[in-house]
Parts: C-alpha cells; sequence; structure tokens
C-alpha cells in the first residue's frame, strides 16, 4: 500500500541515513551490543548528520525543522538495518520537547547547542524501584534551600535510559508532599548534572534485549541542584510529562512498526533461501500464508502508525489516540516478529539473526512509555467507561 506522509526530502535524507547505516553502524554494532552502548563519538557523528538536531531550532544550532517525520525516518532507517542507536531516540524524541516547551531562553542557550551537536547526551529518570506507571507515587524529593538558591535532591531511579553515559538527567522529584486530594500536585523536574557530588550512577542493568542501549539505576544523596536548572513550573511536573505523553507513545508505536516491517522483510529472504525436504521453506503453503498474515497486520499497523504521525505534526494527536496507536501497533509487532521468528526455525533465536533481536527488542515497547493495560485504561476513559 503506497505511503503518503514523506516527501522527496524525507527519502533524500532517508539515502543518506541508510548509507550511513551500512557503513558506519551494521559492522561495529555487534561491539556496541557487548559494551552496552555506543562509542561516545558515535553521538557526536549523528550530531554531525544533523539526526539529533532536527528539531532543535536554528538559532541553537539544529535544523529547525517543526516535523516529526525525519524522526521517524530515522527509526524506520535503523529496524530495517536490524540496529539501534543507543540513547538516540530518548535524547531526541523523548527529551527534547521537554526542553522546547518548559526551559527558559537561558536554559535553552545552555543546552541546546550541545545536544544538537551530540555534546550533551540527556536522558530522564522517572521510574523509580517501587514505582512504575504510577508516577503521583514517587518518593524522590529535593527541597529548596531556604536562601532559594539550589535544590537537595534524595531519592533513586531505576531502568533509566542512557543514564550511565548522561552528561544532563532530567529527574522527576517531589518537590511538595502529595495533596490528599490530588496524589499527582507537587512535582517537578530538575536538570541534574551527573558530575554532581552525591550523585551515584549505580548498576548497569542487564535486559533481554536493546543491548546497545545503556540502563542503569540512579541515586541521589543530597544533591545540590541550583534552582535555574529547575524545568518549567516547580509543582507542575506531571502536568509536563502528559504534555509530552503522546508523542512518547507516538514514537513507540513508530519503533513497533518498523520492526514488524523489518520481520516481514528478514523472513521473506530468509524462506526462499533455507530448504527444507528439498524445496525453499517459501515454497509451503502455511509460509505463505503465515507472511500474508503478517503483512496484512504490519500494513494496518503503518496506515494507523502514520495517521497518527500526521495528527501529531498538525497538533492534533490526543492522549487517548496516542494510546491506541501504541496499543495497536506494539501487539501487533509482538504477533508479527513472533511468527517472523517461527520461520526462521532454531537460527531465529541466534542472536547473530536481525530477527532474534528484533523479538528481544521489541518485548518492552508493551511495557514502557505506560503499560499497555494503561494504555486500555486510557482508551476506555476516553469513551466514557
Amino acid at each position: 500500500m503506497r505511503r503518503t506522509v514523506f516527501n522527496e526530502e524525507h527519502e533524500a535524507f532517508r539515502e543518506t541515513l541508510r548509507d550511513f547505516i551500512a557503513k558506519e553502524v551494521v559492522p561495529v554494532f555487534p561491539s556496541w551490543e557487548q559494551q552496552g552502548h555506543p562509542d561516545r563519538d558515535f553521538y557526536r557523528r549523528l550530531g554531525e548528520l544533523g539526526v539529533l538536531g532536527i528539531q532543535v531550532p536554528e538559532e541553537y544550532g539544529g535544523g529547525g525543522e517543526p516535523s516529526f517525520k525525519f524522526n521517524a525516518v530515522v527509526m524506520e532507517e535503523a529496524a530495517r538495518a536490524g540496529v539501534s542507536f543507543g540513547g538516540h531516540s530518548v535524547h531526541s524524541n523523548l527529551i527534547l520537547p521537554y526542553l522546547l516547551a518548559y526551559a527558559t531562553e537561558e536554559q535553552k542557550r545552555r543546552w541546546l547547542p550541545g545536544f544538537a551537536a551530540g555534546d550533551l547526551m540527556t536522558a530522564i529518570a522517572m521510574t523509580e524501584p517501587g514505582t512504575g506507571s504510577d508516577l503521583a507515587g514517587m518518593r524522590t524529593t529535593a527541597r529548596l534551600s531556604a536562601d532559594g538558591g539550589h535544590y537537595v535532591l534524595n531519592g533513586a531511579k531505576t531502568f533509566i535510559t542512557g543514564g550511565a553515559l548522561a552528561d544532563l538527567v532530567l529527574v522527576v522529584c517531589r518537590t511538595s508532599p502529595p495533596d490528599p486530594d490530588d496524589r499527582r500536585a507537587g512535582l517537578s523536574i530538575l536538570c541534574v548534572e551527573p558530575a554532581s557530588e552525591g550523585f551515584v550512577v549505580g548498576r548497569k542493568l542487564d535486559k533481554i534485549g536493546l543491548k546497545s542501549s545503556d540502563t542503569a539505576e540512579l541515586s541521589f544523596t543530597d544533591v545540590r541542584v541550583p534552582a535555574a536548572n529547575l524545568l518549567g513550573e516547580e509543582g507542575q511536573g506531571f502536568a509536563h510529562l502528559t504534555h509530552n505523553l503522546p508523542q512518547e507513545r507516538l514514537t513507540i508505536a513508530l519503533g513497533s512498526t518498523a520492526a514488524a516491517t523489518a520481520a516481514v522483510r528478514f523472513a521473506t529472504a530468509y524462506v526462499k533461501e533455507r530448504t527444507v525436504f528439498g524445496k525453499p521453506v517459501a515454497a509451503f503453503q502455511n509460509t505463505k500464508f503465515v507472511l500474508a498474515e503478517c503483512a496484512a497486520e504490519t500494513e494496518a499497523a503503518q496506515t494507523f502508525a502514520d495517521r497518527a504521525l500526521e495528527l501529531n505534526d498538525a497538533g492534533e494527536l490526543s492522549v487517548a489516540d496516542a494510546a491506541k496507536a501504541k496499543l495497536f501497533c506494539t501487539e501487533v509487532a509482538g504477533r508479527v516478529i513472533d511468527k517472523c521468528l517461527q520461520l526462521h526455525g532454531g537460527y531465529g533465536c541466534m542472536t547473530e539473526y536481525p530477527i532474534a533481536r528484533l523479538y528481544a527488542d521489541t518485548r518492552v515497547s508493551r511495557i514502557y512509555g505506560g503499560t499497555n493495560e494503561v494504555m486500555k485504561t486510557i482508551i476506555a476513559k476516553s469513551l466514557g467507561l
């Protein structure tokens, strides 16, 4: 089915990126998975290509592109090659909108040039050991000093993508006690430099997938954070987070759809080459039917994701519609990739095959960004239930 979301500029960017991935990512990707993250200079190469700063305004060294479509191209091309860019997606797709919407002019001039260049990589710390999707239950606190010059931050975070290598971490914390009538009140976002005394990067977590992306535990013990590093309004952190949730969930939907598309491509190529009982696996009716089902489901998800992408660019992607896109596209990806792995037989379980990495990498898509059970709750509320 012909797609209509991209124009000639997007396709030219796609070709440049595809060539870059083939030459500079695919050959070294196994080493990234072994060490748990890309080489630090890789992010600077992304900065040179303009990938990190696509949506950063030109006055801060970026491309000034308001559309999210170039970001979608990056996700599609990485999936097509069976690779990932470490903490890139969190940095460019999740964190940048917070900085653009809530940073002061001084903060933008301080952070955005390095953000676009890859000299300043970012992470966001929301999840805590006892608090996942229920952000209102977080226990990390920050107390403003008597002179109002700094906050004193205490607490712990876990599952922080990019947390081990980040140069700046957006830490969601409680700056005032919870209101019994509004548990979401009193949260704030502080931008914390890992070099601060009392900031400790703990365990680097060993995940089943996304091996090229560092994920860490972070702890804060009496960390002094300048009041000038408060992002947005004090006490309005939950509202700030909610503002960006549609794009975050769109990112997951787009990435999952790209992974499913890549899985169908990998499986189709494999079954044409692999022989069983003297003939190609592709010759069996079951293979044809399975791949036909996968192709149909994947195109349905792609159509859904493309429509959500258009709505996001128009500023019309609602929380409920983003939840629908994430729910549908991640569930489709899970089913499709599982079927495509099955067609690979035993080789599908070998990590040297891209399908195995897609299988492991995609599983978390139904969990992060809000579990799919939370997505169902959001959708149900939109139905008046």
